[in-house]
Parts: structure tokens; sequence; C-alpha cells
């Protein structure tokens, strides 16, 4: 059989244009490959539609932009150039027209102006930058290009770089939305925080770095620093950073816990691995709320020690089962938040690591974890607590929240294991849109960018509906 497909374009007014034929195929029913189009036939009859669709719309467009805005005269027009707009069926081919200034306008600004910049300034339509951005913060920039140039016809998007350009400049656009940078977001009065409703729950954020290799400078690694702020009663959120490279980083988690409706007398408990930097970053940003030093990161560091003390127990029994009944002792005080005893036993056990004299060959390593994990806990006593009380109420006392968050948003696309290079800035700006894809708020982004997709996407599930 022959299949025409014919496309006709009415006017405002519902005068129907002549029918011009877009695609025609000739189809046999032999294979079960051969029902339908196939994806070549689709993308070919989209392209034509898509071109024939958006020069109608174009043309419809500057026609009434031809008159000055100002006194109503008609502009000269000063011919026009050709310009690719970028869409999701298709690149279109426009030729944009340039117009002179109006003479009421007076001497001053350009003397020629082109309206289609005003309608299509990037000249990339906004659902092909939705799924450009949504799909190149979840799979490698090459790859995703791919997925849409297989599936759409498409020819930029099969080049990386483009996408790569396109995904940073939609980065670029939320970040300027960011407010100024402060030292401090705490404001007002206890007395008037306590006048307020009282809130839903606790908030706790999880936060935690992971490292990629630094493409300037090949030998080295820098930190990305990303976590999830967790409500009890709403939709959790991401948030993801370049130290160093971040200027407003406070910001930044001050406007994800103010998106989930954060009150000034709102519990909120910050847990992290008690490195600087993170530390920093939670301070001053909301009353009621205390840094905790995550269990997960406490126990990590004393199973090392524990494999160490294990090796010494083959060289000396007696000397291996008083430092692991030490050790136990000390994560059964930390466990209890007895701060004053557990460091007390800490310094003991430097003392019985420094004064062993056995033929061990990671007894200097032992005695070097020892000293770090005593003053890893010396600097972080104002983030302990009571992990068993807090435990048994039910509430989280670990980072294993962040560490799933430093999988999900650094290990799965920045590609940690294959030694992946970045620049700071590429890291930043795709960590923005990562975040948002992996939480939900990058379609609402865009949505509010550009009102008409929000409505498209409504009518969209009403038709499904």
């Amino acid at each position: 059989m022959r299949v025409r497909v014919l496309l006709e374009i009415a006017a405002d007014d519902g005068t129907a244009g002549a029918a011009t034929e877009v695609a025609m195929f000739d189809k046999q029913t032999e294979r079960p490959e051969d029902l339908g189009l196939s994806i070549a036939e689709a993308k070919a009859m989209m392209a034509v539609v898509q071109q024939q669709v958006v020069a109608a719309q174009v043309a419809s467009w500057t026609e009434r932009q031809l008159c000055c805005e100002a006194c109503g005269a008609r502009r000269h027009s000063k011919g026009s150039y050709p310009v690719v707009f970028l869409t999701l069926y298709g690149d279109v081919q426009l030729a944009s027209p340039r117009l002179h200034r109006c003479s009421c306008q007076g001497a001053e600004g350009p003397a020629t102006l082109s309206p289609l910049r005003t309608l299509i300034p990037g000249y990339v339509a906004p659902e092909r930058l939705y799924l450009e951005a949504r799909w190149a913060s979840l799979v490698p920039y090459a790859a995703a290009a791919g997925l849409l140039a297989d599936i759409l016809p498409i020819a930029a998007g099969a080049n990386a770089t483009t996408l790569r350009e396109h995904v940073l400049h939609v980065a670029e656009h939320a970040e300027a939305e960011l407010g100024e940078e402060r030292p401090c977001f705490i404001d007002g009065c206890p007395a008037d925080w306590a006048r307020l409703p009282i809130p839903e729950g606790r908030i706790v954020v999880g936060l935690d770095g992971g490292y990629v290799r630094n493409w300037e400078d090949r030998k080295t690694n820098f930190e990305l620093i990303v976590g999830q702020s967790v409500p009890e009663d709403r939709d959790a959120r991401y948030i993801g950073l370049a130290h160093g490279y971040d200027s407003k980083p406070k910001r930044r988690l001050f406007d994800v816990l103010r998106s989930q409706d954060l009150q000034a007398n709102q519990d909120v408990t910050f847990l992290t691995d008690g490195g600087e930097e993170v530390r920093a970053l939670t301070e001053f940003v909301t009353p009621e709320s205390e840094h905790v030093l995550d269990w997960f990161h406490i126990t990590m560091r004393l199973t090392v020690l524990e494999q160490y003390a294990r090796g010494v127990a083959h060289h000396d029994e007696a000397a291996g089962a008083r430092l692991l009944a030490e050790l136990e002792r000390i994560k059964w005080l930390l466990w209890h938040g007895n701060q004053h005893r557990a460091r007390a036993s800490i310094g003991i056990l430097e003392e019985d690591v420094d004064g062993l004299e056995i033929d061990y060959p990671n007894l200097r390593k032992f005695a070097k974890s020892a000293h770090e994990f005593a003053v890893y806990i010396r600097t972080n006593t104002g983030s302990l607590i009571n992990y068993g009380e807090r435990f048994r109420a039910g509430e989280r006392i670990s980072s294993c929240l962040a560490e799933s968050t430093v999988n999900a948003v650094i290990s799965k696309r920045f590609a940690k294991r294959q030694q992946m290079q970045w620049t700071k800035r590429g890291a930043h700006l795709l960590l923005q849109i990562r975040t948002r894809a992996l939480d939900g708020t990058l379609r609402p982004l865009f949505e509010r960018w550009y009102p008409g997709l929000a409505n498209d996407n409504s009518a969209a599930q009403a038709a499904a509906s």
C-alpha cells in the first residue's frame, strides 16, 4: 500500500490553506517490522512537518512586527539572513528579516533590528533544552547526544560539544537566579520565632564529599560536595557544588531548605563526616539547627583501627586482645555519648600503640591512624551526641544517607572509577542540572521559565487520563 501524509495549515480566521504532501511511504505487510512507521520514516516525516509549521508560525509572527510599536508606521526591510532553529523534530532553516529603525525612534540605537531574535533569542526550542539537560545529567554527553539523535530528527544533537554548551547555558541561567551570599542567614529574634506556627517535623540534611579528576591539572583531584535534604513530610531535595569554585554555597543550601518551607523555629539536623569545609557550610544557616558527626564515619575509622589491632594480635596475642578490648570500649562510650571518658580512652589507646615493641610491619601506620582518630574526635567534640538514645527514638544518626547521595549524584555520572576528567566550572554547572533532574525539580524550573511548557504538559496529562 501507499501512504500519503498531507499537511494543511489554516489561517487564524479559519481559512484553510492548500494541502501539502509532507511524506509518502510504500508499505508492505510481510514481517513484523513492516507494520507502522519505522524510526527513519517517522523522523523524515516529522522533520518536514516541523519545518513547515515553524516557518508558517514565524512568517505570521514576523508580519505582526513589521510596523513600529510607537507610531504604527511600517518599517523598511533590509533583507534577511539565514538562521537555524534547533527543535526536537528537526533543525529548522529560517530567514531572519532585518528591518530599519523607524524614523520616530531618533538617531540613537542600532540602525537595524531583527525581530526574530526576540521570539527565539537562543535559537533553541525550550523542550529540546529540557531533554538535553535532563539526559545529559543522567548519562555522558556523547551518550545523551547519540540517544537523542537515534530517536529524533535532529542533526546538531549528535554533537556532544553542542549539547554540553546547551546544558551549561541552562545551568548558568539557573545560577543567575541565586540570591546574594551572606555569612549568616539567621534573621529576626527568638521572640519572633516563638510566634511562628509549629513546624511539621525535623529536616535532616546529609552532606558529604567526593573527588573527581581535575582536567586542568590532571595529576590532582578536586572535591564536589553533595547532599540531600529530607524533611519528614515533604519531598527530598538534592544539593551539589564544586568546593572552591562555588561562590554562594550557603545561599545554595539555604535556598534548598527554603524550598521545603523551612521555618526559623524548625529543627534541622546536619549529618556530615566532620570535615572543616562541610561543617563551615552548615553554620549560621538556620537558628534551630545542630551539626552531628555521623556514626558511619566514626565506625569506619574504628574498623580500620580494629584491623590493625588484629594484625598486632598475630605477633602478640595479649597486646592485640587488649587493644581490641579498648577499641570496643571506645565504641561503646561514643555510642552512648560519653565524650569525656571516650577521649580519655582514646588517649590510653594512643599510648598503648606508641609503647608497642613488636615486629609488626604496619605499626607506624597503626600509630598514625590512632593519632588521627584522636584529633578527629577532639575536633568534632561539639558534634558528638548520644547515638544510642537518638537511634532508639527512630531518628537518623548516620550519613549513609549522604553516602548514597554521593553514589547517586557523583559516582554514577562523574564516573570516579573511570577517572573521567572535569573542569571545576563544568562539574559545578552539571551538578546543578543533575541534582534537579534527580529530585524532580528540573521540569518545574523550565515550566517557570517557559509557561507554555506547563500548559502543554497539563494538556498531555489530561489527554492521557
